[in-house]
């Protein structure tokens, strides 16, 4: 298969992000990778580039994400979700209770990453350093929830379900954490599903049991559609742009699709009147 772009997946909870990149690869027969890993818990949309989209993973950053999560009150454990070791404590609030804090978590915030996560200490894992058993502290950083809503009770007792709205590097299990404290009580994340990433949305994404080799090339979606930019009009004698050479545009600043005559050719960049090739794909 000679293609690229992008494979958005339903994966299932229970299954690691790893686990869904390597059927896509197997599939298609080329590199791949996925853009902002789900933890074997949660289920839901998984973006995997294939071939040379994965070169584009940096004009995703500033994606927003939502999820639906279900948060257990009345119990903590290491991990901040219920596959760590459950521990009580802490009575479980009501709705009315839960829903008055919600406020607070909403907008910039200052939050502390899940020892358990794979942020960078010193060149190991923070998960890999915790199952070691090595004390260490991660430094608050900021993130952004967009909205956060109670949608009533989960079905098994003292479990709620919220719908999150949040930036890139907003850890869902520490929002879990953060809303219980302000409650005083505790509380893990026991259920979590990405419903969106970005212009990705779980309506049009492929379940991982439907991925076979009738179905990956027709799961496979362009990288020219799902790309978030307007195409770069070329003037006259702009093709140099495609040898190295800056054109002039009056284009404002940004990242732009670029096209060779109908090949789309990758993605262009204008700053202060000019346009110059800031990744090439074919």
């Amino acid at each position: 298969m000679d293609t690229f772009g992008f494979v958005n997946v339903d994966k299932p909870s229970g299954m690691t992000s790893s686990a869904v990149v390597n059927r896509v690869k197997w599939l298609t027969g080329l590199p791949c990778g996925h853009m902002g890993t789900l933890d074997p818990l949660a289920g839901g949309v998984l973006p995997v580039g294939v071939g040379n989209a994965t070169r584009l993973f940096e004009y995703f950053l500033n994606k927003q994400k939502e999820y639906v999560a279900e948060f257990t009150f009345g119990v903590t454990s290491d991990t901040l979700d219920s596959t760590g070791e459950l521990i009580p404590g802490g009575a479980v609030p009501a709705a009315e209770e839960i829903a008055a804090v919600l406020p607070r978590f909403v907008g910039k915030l200052s939050q502390i990453p899940p020892r358990y996560s794979a942020k960078n200490i010193n060149g190991r894992r923070g998960y890999d350093l915790a199952r070691a058993g090595v004390d260490f502290e991660l430094p608050p950083k900021e993130v952004t929830v967009y909205s956060f809503e109670l949608l009533g009770p989960a079905e098994k007792a003292d479990a709620f379900r919220f719908r999150i709205r949040c930036g890139g590097g907003t850890y869902i299990r520490s929002l879990a954490r953060d809303v219980a404290e302000a409650l005083g009580t505790k509380a893990v994340m026991s259920a979590l599903r990405r419903t969106q990433s970005g212009c990705f949305e779980i309506g049009n994404a492929i379940a991982f049991e439907a991925l076979n080799e009738d179905t990956i090339a027709r799961a496979i979606l362009p990288t020219e559609r799902v790309l978030p930019f307007e195409t770069l009009v070329l003037p006259a004698g702009g093709d140099r742009i495609f040898h190295g050479v800056p054109v002039r545009t009056d284009a404002p600043d940004g990242s732009y699709k670029i096209y060779r005559g109908q090949e789309f050719y990758g993605i262009a960049e204008v700053k202060a009147g000019r346009a110059r090739i800031g990744t090439k794909l074919c």
